[in-house]
């Protein structure tokens, strides 16, 4: 399918949030995505896989959640960038490691040292994760304003941006969600806000983010949720992402089929678990 894209921006309460935006080139109306980027911010690479969406036969939304005036200051393209410089010098299982991450941050100059302590401390120490979520809530709203919308949105996302989808989920505002290996809400108690169903994909070797998945599967049966959990044996954190590191061929083409049929059948009648 043809897809057609703009770079857009649209209003939250007090702000101005830019995004991409992609859709089928033919007239009509079509179930809408919120894609949500990783921690590094919005890339190349996620343009691409929401232009891939899109070509399923929905209007993607990938949102530049730091573009907005309360955060730009800190979270700069320059400022990720150094910070994402930093993380990936640092080998996967030292990344959440205190004391290996202040040897090593100690050597950088002073301006880097500052970019990633910024970075650091809105991002892990003091995430504003109500903005984030008004702001993706904001993008919903947007979506639905269109034309080419059908009123069926979902939302998916990597790391961060698994998170973030989980959490705009628990405001009732999306039909189905996609957690790529990130974080559960918390407290947890928010997945009874959760209106359609849910799926987890996440690495084998993930074992920080893995080690919550039970918390999110009792969540959602306490509050019988429909959902959908996926662990892939051998693959590790960002495994999707075929500019990382830690690219896993097998199971990105795996989940992007699990994805696609999850999509599919959620935003199109009823929420369905298995896939």
């Amino acid at each position: 399918m043809d897809v057609k894209t703009e770079e857009i921006t649209y209003k939250t309460r007090s702000d101005l949030i830019s995004g991409h935006i992609a859709y089928p080139a033919a007239e009509g109306k079509y179930p809408a995505i919120v894609l949500i980027h990783e921690i590094f911010g919005i890339d190349d690479h996620i343009k691409k896989v929401a232009d891939r969406i899109a070509a399923e036969g929905y209007v993607v939304l990938a949102p530049h959640l730091f573009s907005s005036k309360a955060l730009s200051g800190v979270l700069t393209p320059e400022n990720i960038g150094a910070a994402m410089k930093f993380m990936m010098s640092i080998p996967m299982d030292k990344q959440r490691d205190p004391e290996f991450r202040a040897a090593a941050l100690a050597k950088l100059d002073e301006k880097s040292k500052a970019a990633v302590d910024g970075v650091n401390e809105m991002l892990f120490q003091n995430r504003p994760t109500k903005l984030f979520v008004r702001y993706l809530s904001s993008g919903v709203d947007y979506l639905n304003s269109r034309d080419n919308v059908n009123g069926k949105i979902g939302s998916a996302g990597f790391c961060f941006g698994g998170g973030m989808s989980i959490n705009l989920a628990c405001t009732g505002k999306t039909d189905a969600s996609i957690i790529f290996y990130g974080e559960n809400p918390t407290p947890i108690g928010k997945l009874k806000g959760v209106k359609g169903a849910v799926m987890g994909l996440y690495g084998g070797e993930d074992h920080r983010i893995n080690a919550n998945i039970d918390k999110l599967v009792k969540g959602l049966v306490k509050y019988q949720k429909p959902f959908t959990v996926k662990v892939f044996p051998g693959a590790h954190h960002a495994f999707f992402n075929d500019t990382r590191p830690h690219y896993n061929k097998e199971a990105a083409e795996d989940s992007w089929r699990m994805m696609t049929k999850f999509f599919r059948d959620n935003l199109a009648g009823k929420p369905v678990a298995s896939v």
